[in-house]
């Protein structure tokens, strides 16, 4: 399925709903990935399906189905966030659990920022307290050279590296990829994250890169932070006790030893 956004961005997203679910969630996949690898092929669809819930994940623009610019400004993370709202819009639920993973989680905390009423559960995967501290342009241009490069083999940095053969291995537009991470955004309003009302979980793997869950999570009201051991920024996703945190976190039930 696909709506229009109000700049004319046409967005693909799946809504799965079960006649008697119990509620709605919204997920939002990471820079690079798209709603099927990000979370249908890594067992999220299965999972929430199984406890009945409304799922309902979309392709970002720039990425998998969605349509895609070679502009940096159609990436702003205004548009992003907005692009969630509308959605939601679109389909007229008025109340959403959100997740988002890694650039998912960026876009996903300023759509909360932006609408707080319209999310009971904001759940920020793949990130840590780096987040708080990141500017704009942060590592923007090592990530265009390796979307951009004529060989994957030549970009040095494994973390980079990985990014650029998950984005061929998955058929990216890697012009549109390389214009994302040129948008030019502010900073999130990390202060505004004291304002929001609604639970947040800050979940990550151990071996993370972009700091520590525990420490983001402090920066929220209702914060709760929860590392996975032994996983990185790839494996985190997928694994079981990253689904156990999350569903504990949805049931008000969290009880993790790598929980505070």
């Amino acid at each position: 399925m696909d709506f229009s956004t109000t700049d004319g961005f046409q967005l693909a997203f799946d809504d799965s709903a079960p006649a008697d679910y119990d509620r709605a969630i919204l997920l939002v996949h990471g820079f690079a990935s798209n709603r099927n690898e990000g979370w249908k092929r890594t067992g999220w669809y299965a999972a929430l399906g199984r406890r009945r819930f409304r799922v309902i994940a979309l392709d970002q623009r720039g990425h998998g189905e969605s349509g895609k610019s070679h502009d940096p400004s159609a990436y702003l993370r205004a548009n992003l966030a907005r692009d969630v709202v509308e959605l939601i819009d679109h389909l007229g639920v008025n109340r959403v659990d959100l997740f988002g993973y890694s650039m998912g989680a960026r876009t996903a905390a300023a759509a909360a920022l932006a609408a707080p009423d319209r999310f009971s559960n904001l759940i920020l995967g793949g990130v840590g307290d780096k987040l708080l501290t990141e500017r704009s342009g942060d590592r923007a241009e090592v990530m265009v050279q390796a979307m951009l490069a004529e060989d994957p083999e030549t970009i040095a940095e494994p973390f980079l590296k990985s990014f650029r053969q998950f984005a061929d291995e998955q058929g990216e537009d890697r012009q549109a990829l390389a214009a994302f991470v040129q948008a030019s955004n502010p900073p999130l309003d990390v202060a505004g994250f004291a304002t929001l009302p609604m639970p947040v979980l800050a979940v990550a793997g151990a071996r993370e890169t972009n700091g520590d869950p525990i420490e983001l999570a402090k920066s929220f009201p209702l914060g709760q932070g929860v590392v996975i051991p032994g996983c990185d920024h790839f494996s985190a996703i997928p694994h079981a006790l990253t689904k156990a945190a999350v569903f504990d976190f949805i049931d008000g039930v969290l009880d993790d030893p790598w929980a505070r």
